[in-house]
């Protein structure tokens, strides 16, 4: 993630330094291993999640004199103890629980924390329709709705948040390959709760929203006879930014089955 961008709540840029100059960086490396099994609850496929990561972070302000990195570490983990799977001739759902558990360092002002000293539970549900019998053409859609207990040694909590994220596709050559355009839009629900420190005032940060599209491509790794796996690619433009950092995202995704599938 590219952040050059600090817009307050009308969409307008704000300006510490008259030249526009600064940036945040920040690049997380994620592992994950994903378990789905044939157990049947509410007619859905019980499966689960969890996600160890590492982030780092450069934030650069030439005029504050600011050009400050924090090394790459653990973390906090993020684990789905729910998610249920159904599948239809011609649409896919899924729902289920999602936890952040503070696992990383955090300190009240802190200059390097890797982690956001709270709990954060967030409920999600989404489908992926297929418009044809060969489900060539799909359009996916998940909604996220995310709440947090108070930060760590304060009691500050942060706003619920929602999220949607998805996109439009076309898969060719037998499902070989698969392209289109993904999105995703962000929006904080409800005021944070700043505890005993005083809210701001002027036309300074509020309550967040921010959108963001680009193109996505999914390949399959395989042989004639064995698939051994998918690599996914997303670039995201973010616009719309209110009381938000605005930039661009690039996730790359490595997914592997095991065992590998059998094609003939």
């Amino acid at each position: 993630y590219d952040g050059s961008d600090i817009k307050n709540r009308n969409g307008d840029n704000v300006r510490i330094d008259p030249e526009g100059r600064g940036s945040l960086d920040v690049n997380a490396y994620v592992l994950g291993v994903i378990w789905v099994s044939e157990v049947k609850i509410l007619g859905g496929n019980y499966g689960f999640q969890i996600y160890p990561a590492f982030t780092d972070n450069t934030l650069e302000v030439p005029i504050l004199g600011l050009d400050q990195s924090v090394s790459t570490g653990f973390t906090d983990l993020y684990v789905q103890p729910i998610n249920l799977g159904w599948q239809t001739d011609r649409a896919d759902f899924i729902a289920g629980l999602g936890v952040y558990a503070p696992t990383s360092n955090y300190e009240p002002g802190g200059s390097d924390n890797l982690g956001l000293g709270m709990w954060s539970f967030e409920f999600f549900a989404g489908t992926t329709i297929y418009f044809d019998d060969a489900r060539t053409w799909h359009f996916a859609t998940t909604a996220w709705y995310e709440t947090h207990t108070d930060k760590k040694d304060t009691d500050i909590r942060v706003g619920d948040i929602l999220t949607l994220e998805g996109g439009l596709g076309k898969s060719f050559l037998d499902g070989a390959l698969s392209v289109g355009a993904a999105y995703y839009a962000q929006w904080k629900i409800t005021e944070d709760d700043l505890g005993e420190l005083e809210r701001p005032n002027g036309p300074g940060l509020g309550k967040h929203r921010v959108y963001g599209v680009g193109p996505e491509l999914t390949r399959p790794l395989a042989t004639k006879k064995t698939l051994y796996g998918f690599l996914n690619a997303r670039y995201f433009w973010d616009f719309g930014a209110e009381s938000t950092l605005e930039g661009n995202t690039f996730v790359l995704t490595l997914t592997f089955p095991i065992p590998s599938v059998p094609l003939q």
